[in-house]
């Protein structure tokens, strides 16, 4: 039913983005999960290369940071869509948040533990009696829920994993405050190289080879504005040209890194890690037209089903994504 009333709305979106009067019908704005950096890539690539303006759109990105939860921001007006992580997005959806995925860009994850390998860590029931960082604001989801399918406590002990609320940052693991940190393979793993260890002293364990790959950085919009023709329009135009932007910056990686220094208002990126950054990133969107693989999505769910007594969702979503949008956007 959903999709036929989106259907229906895409009918009559052009009409009423015409006509409307205030601009709001060419209006975007787009929160981030992070702050500026390659993982977002294709979206100021289509900034800056006028894949938005060609779509007669005024997209704002906002940057993201250690105190900025998307899904808090989409649900108080602040942007019209959001990136998450799936495991973020559908624990918020059946907190009540109606969040659904109109667009996947990301067809791999990048998610990983990077473990000091003089612990004696070689698989992962030597977890046990280990100190493991790992992200919360919602990153906390994909780890709580591989533990509880291989039947490790997260609450300490010889027999458990003592989990270390970990920052934004890899201090943990070099100052040997935990035995393993999560990392992605597209930024932290490289900030630990680069702090001088030698990749012979680490042992990395990636989500997608343990078969507990959750998806991640999806766009996401509230359930309700799919019902608003002028809404659903922009949305249409919106991916396309952000799939456009994804493409142009998966095939012209030193490009897309400069475009993210431009727009980098801390300063604090670098040429050589935005580039690094971007090759990796490259990796993870290859393969996906923006469309959502279901059977990506019901390896996701079936992921965070399984969380013995304690998953990370308690039922199967329903109404959670729509083809709606990338049906029209990349006809």
């Amino acid at each position: 039913m959903k999709n036929l009333l989106i259907a229906a709305a895409l009918t009559t979106g052009m009409a009423a983005s015409t006509a409307s009067a205030d601009g709001h019908a060419n209006d975007v704005t787009l929160q981030l999960q992070w702050v500026t950096q390659a993982q977002f890539a294709g979206y100021y690539v289509a900034l800056d290369k006028g894949f938005y303006e060609a779509e007669g759109l005024n997209v704002t990105v906002l940057a993201g940071g250690p105190d900025i939860a998307p899904p808090q921001v989409l649900a108080g007006g602040g942007a019209d869509a959001m990136l998450n992580w799936m495991p973020s997005a559908l624990a918020a959806r059946e907190k009540g948040l109606p969040v659904v995925n109109i667009a996947q860009p990301f067809k791999t994850s990048g998610l990983m533990l990077t473990c000091w390998k003089d612990t004696g860590i070689t698989n992962v029931e030597d977890f046990r009696g280990k100190t493991i960082g790992v992200w919360f604001f919602g990153n906390e989801y994909p780890f709580l829920s591989w533990m509880s399918q291989v039947g490790i406590s997260t609450d300490g002990g010889d027999d458990g994993v003592t989990v270390l609320k970990q920052g934004f940052n890899v201090d943990p693991l070099l100052n040997r405050e935990a035995d393993c940190i999560s990392t992605m393979t597209y930024n932290e793993y490289g900030q630990v190289i680069d702090a001088g260890v030698n990749p012979d002293e680490l042992v990395t364990f990636k989500y997608e080879e343990q078969g507990v790959a959750t998806l991640e950085d999806g766009i996401y919009v509230l359930e309700e504005n799919l019902e608003d023709p002028v809404f659903v329009d922009k949305m249409v135009r919106f991916v396309r040209a952000s799939m456009e932007g994804w493409k142009y910056a998966e095939s012209n990686p030193e490009e897309a890194a400069g475009i993210i220094l431009d727009n980098d208002e801390t300063g604090a990126q670098t040429e050589a890690a935005q580039v690094r950054m971007m090759g990796e990133i490259a990796k993870l969107t290859a393969g996906s037209n923006g469309a959502l693989d279901v059977a990506d999505y019901e390896r996701t769910v079936a992921t965070l089903l399984s969380g013995g007594s304690d998953p990370v969702i308690s039922a199967a979503p329903t109404g959670a994504w729509t083809h709606a949008i990338t049906d029209a956007a990349l006809k």
